[in-house]
């Protein structure tokens, strides 16, 4: 039952996709008692146990199955263009993504959400947020596109740490979390959204609650999230790695302040780098939107535990240091990682989805030693390259099966030199050869630990 009364028993409901969040979601309107429909592009086991559950299941686009619907439920995976959704909007039905479908289902005591969005730093940003409401004692968890899915968290907790795509915020119209954070904004998804324009309105739905009583908080420090911030009516926090202005929170004398209150050190904040000092700035922000005192924020931060593939060290081998930082799935993420050291054999390729990388060849042209390149869209890495980093040696490798990365770190290793980096950050998706960012540092990691005298 949704907090304004509204249930779902004897609705028609199309669930479109069969992931985490639409299994959940089906699953979650089975039991609320609506009719269901799931549709996935193939049978498999997933399909069985939803159909044993009392769901309809069908395989194809779905389109035919639309008659007498009156929900449609999207994964990620549906971009605005796909047939369904096209389809399913131009028939005015209401179509809309699990988180969405989480906000519907809150009752009296459901908790209350702290959403995290941007280009990157989403994870590191809602973790971090996690850990200081749990050091406030609050009953608490980081989930939304990460962990958990949402529609199972509508009660039990006193608040949340929530990740919002834009996928996810673009197919959503009433949720609207209690405080929202924008961390940053640069070109990602653009063939999903069919523009940078459409991304950054997506995003900026993340402070839809503002007018209304809610908390908008942004990075400064970012043109374009400080010039949408500046736009909304309403409570706004801002957050910069500068000095900040009053109500904002800042940096002043290597302390994270807020309104001339130290919270924590910023030596002490993991994992190291300008980037996750706002991280951490942004997770403050909200934690202190929502009331939580200064010596919580610092008792959070200090026992972070890091994300893993995020800059994570793998091993060390001849003097040549080994890091996994495979969720850098875009330039902007890729830039970060590239900006921390001085001597790097990059590891790159993937599914660039529509964005450009010319600009962030040009910009880390001075540290590249070498380049080693996989994935669909290599050649377009390569092509940068070309042009802005002429002297550096590339070498692609073309196969895409299990043995893939094996070749790739041993073409890295042979392009490095001691006190270089080899740092697998490849500014892609990963799903043309691995099922996640995850899967394929993995890969990266197993490929690493078969180098001779491998030191972790």
């Amino acid at each position: 039952m949704s907090d304004d009364g509204i249930g779902y028993a004897g609705r028609r409901v199309l669930v479109a996709g069969t992931g985490v969040a639409g299994a959940a979601a089906a699953r979650v309107l089975i039991a609320a008692g609506a009719e269901v429909t799931v549709v996935d592009r193939a049978d498999g086991p997933v399909l069985a146990q939803l159909r044993d559950l009392g769901a309809k299941t069908v395989v194809g686009d779905g389109v035919a199955e639309l008659t007498g619907v009156t929900d449609v439920v999207v994964s990620p995976g549906f971009p605005p263009h796909h047939p369904l959704a096209t389809a399913a909007t131009a028939a005015g039905l209401d179509v809309y993504s699990e988180p969405e479908l989480a906000w519907r289902l809150r009752g009296p005591d459901a908790p209350q959400w702290l959403a995290v969005t941007g280009t990157n730093g989403k994870t590191t940003t809602t973790t971090m947020l996690a850990a200081i409401l749990a050091a406030a004692g609050r009953r608490t968890a980081a989930l939304g596109n990460i962990g958990e899915p949402l529609v199972f968290a509508t009660s039990g907790y006193d608040v949340l740490a929530v990740e919002l795509s834009s996928q996810q915020l673009h197919w959503s119209s009433t949720m609207a979390p209690q405080a929202g954070a924008l961390l940053n904004l640069a070109d990602d998804h653009l063939d999903w959204h069919g523009g940078f324009d459409a991304y950054v309105e997506a995003k900026a739905a993340i402070w839809r609650s503002a007018p209304a009583g809610g908390v908008a908080v942004g990075n400064l420090d970012d043109p374009r999230v400080a010039a949408l911030l500046s736009r909304v009516e309403g409570r706004r926090v801002g957050f910069t790695l500068g000095e900040p202005g009053p109500g904002q929170l800042g940096v002043v004398d290597g302390y994270l302040v807020h309104d001339g209150v130290q919270l924590t050190p910023i030596d002490g904040i993991r994992p190291p780098g300008a980037h996750n000092v706002a991280n951490a700035l942004a997770a403050a922000a909200l934690a202190r939107a929502y009331g939580v005192d200064a010596a919580a924020v610092h008792a959070g931060l200090a026992g972070y535990e890091p994300q893993a593939h995020r800059n994570a060290h793998v091993a060390t081998v001849d003097g040549v240091a080994y890091v996994d930082d495979s969720k850098a799935t875009n330039p902007h993420a890729a830039l970060a990682a590239l900006n921390a050291y001085p001597r790097v054999v990059w590891i790159a390729g993937g599914q660039l989805k529509g964005v450009d990388v010319a600009d962030l060849v040009a910009a880390v042209a001075d540290r590249l030693v070498g380049a080693v390149l996989l994935g669909v869209d290599r050649a377009e890495i390569a092509t940068a390259l070309a042009r802005h980093a002429p002297s550096v040696p590339v070498v692609e490798v073309a196969r895409a099966d299990d043995g893939a990365m094996d070749d790739v770190v041993r073409a890295a290793a042979a392009l490095a030199r001691p006190g270089d980096t080899v740092l697998l950050s490849p500014a892609a998706a990963s799903r043309d050869m691995f099922v996640s960012y995850a899967e394929r540092g993995e890969a990266f990691a197993a490929a690493v630990r078969t180098l001779p005298t491998a030191d972790g």
